[in-house]
């Protein structure tokens, strides 16, 4: 949905309209401070007890983007449909809670995931495991565990046979990857589906894999793939579905095997920038999946899978801010730079991706712009710029900035480099703050190190 303020003319918005839909759904600012506030907590004030950098979660606005989907779903696809959280846009145990609240599958990658999970209680049902190079040791955690596991190989799912003789628990539902051979329109490293992608079978293996699931008795349930994460044109899951669908109807015809559920994935992208607006809705996204998938059902006179979509950023991306505070105003030939508080260990994405973030001010953050400002970070990396040539107000050292659409990708990947402490994590939620993960300390950071022997 566009935002309403992008109805007016860009040239007559103000910086802080252009980049309100960028933000939490709760942002405004504080008649009295002048401060930028999220589901009622001053910004300002959260910074000044929790340190910097700090990052904030909108309950309220990751509730809406659930309720988006299932509404969509609901409204397009006429069979059986679920939501799977993607664990690894942003895992922890609220996160693995805030997922059970709605019901939620979750996506959980390796035994570390999996532990996590367990510790926030997620049923075993809901859990489905992935990976693309499974260990004996996260397979084991697998079948004890989760509740469906998407095997990515042939040796995989011959491990998965063989360990099995050791579960004493129930055995999971196996679901198949394949690889379509069709990638969507994003960065290099962020394509899946390519048919040289490390991910998943190829038409042929997936057949040898459906095939050994049978005569060895194992529950096989589902079909996935998966082509790439933030894209902004579902057009490229159409071939995908067809290829996939193409291959359900042989086998059923061959063998009557029926997947009971297909998941094309996720990955559907967001703005993050005032440049990505107006960006294509999570129901634009939903309807020409489930249309495509009502169509080829059709077509090969096949019942209705279950629906498996598998969002992650798309629910979480635009949740999260993420709160520095400018330590230096510098001047360069060409550029005007802000150094802040964090970069590159906390929000590696500028420097893997080339990722462009937007920003505001928090103190009166309705001041027009002067001029363009860098925002680099205190790492001793080139690289550690995250924000280049964006358009902000004068600003001046000790003054707080504010960067929207960090809710993904961004606190599972960060580092301890040059002696980082990971940040603390706030949840906001009608007027409270709180804390879901602490700020790392000292002593933590040496937790693992073990001295030297004697000389």
């Amino acid at each position: 949905m566009t935002h309403s303020l992008f109805q007016q003319p860009l040239f007559q918005q103000s910086l802080f309209q252009q980049r309100l839909p960028l933000f939490p759904i709760t942002t405004q600012i504080d008649p009295v401070s002048q401060n930028m506030t999220i589901a009622g907590c001053d910004l300002a004030q959260l910074a000044a007890a929790y340190g910097t950098p700090l990052y904030l979660f909108d309950e309220a606005t990751l509730n809406a983007a659930v309720r988006e989907y299932r509404t969509a779903l609901a409204k397009h696809y006429p069979g059986p449909s679920e939501i799977t959280f993607a664990g690894k846009a942003w895992m922890s145990i609220a996160a693995a809670q805030w997922t059970q609240r709605h019901q939620l599958w979750l996506d959980c990658t390796g035994a570390g995931e999996l532990h996590v999970a367990k510790v926030a209680g997620v049923p075993r049902e809901h859990i489905l495991m992935h990976g693309v190079s499974k260990s004996d040791d996260d397979l084991r955690a697998g079948l004890q565990q989760a509740g469906s596991i998407v095997v990515d190989n042939l040796s995989e799912l011959h491990r998965i046979d063989r360990l099995r003789q050791q579960n004493n628990g129930p055995m999971p539902d196996l679901w198949i990857r394949v690889r379509p051979g069709v990638a969507v329109d994003t960065h290099a490293y962020r394509q899946t589906g390519q048919e040289d992608s490390k991910f998943g079978m190829s038409l042929h293996e997936a057949v040898n894999a459906i095939l050994f699931c049978k005569a060895q008795g194992l529950t096989l349930s589902g079909l996935h793939f998966h082509q790439g994460s933030h894209f902004h044109d579902p057009t490229p899951i159409g071939p995908a579905l067809e290829t996939v669908f193409d291959l359900i109807a042989e086998l059923h015809q061959q063998t009557e095997w029926m997947p009971s559920a297909i998941s094309p994935g996720g990955g559907w992208g967001v703005p993050y920038h005032e440049d990505d607006l107006p960006h294509p809705s999570i129901e634009d996204y939903v309807a020409f999946v489930a249309r495509k998938m009502v169509e080829l059902a059709t077509v090969h006179q096949l019942p209705l899978p279950r629906l498996q979509v598998e969002p992650g950023r798309s629910l979480v991306a635009r949740g999260g801010v993420a709160l520095y505070r400018v330590g230096a105003v510098k001047s360069t030939a060409n550029r005007r730079w802000l150094m802040i508080d964090g970069g590159m260990a906390d929000n590696p994405r500028p420097s893997l991706y080339g990722a462009r973030y937007s920003a505001l001010p928090v103190n009166n953050p309705e001041r027009a712009a002067t001029s363009p400002a860098w925002l680099g970070g205190p790492f001793c990396e080139s690289g550690d710029v995250m924000i280049e040539a964006l358009p902000m107000p004068e600003i001046a050292e000790g003054e707080l900035i504010a960067v929207p659409v960090v809710g993904a990708y961004q606190l599972n990947m960060g580092s301890n480099y040059n002696g980082a402490r990971k940040p603390a994590v706030l949840w906001l939620k009608s007027g409270s703050a709180h804390l879901i993960q602490r700020r790392e300390t000292f002593e933590q950071l040496i937790q693992r190190d073990l001295p030297l022997p004697a000389a």
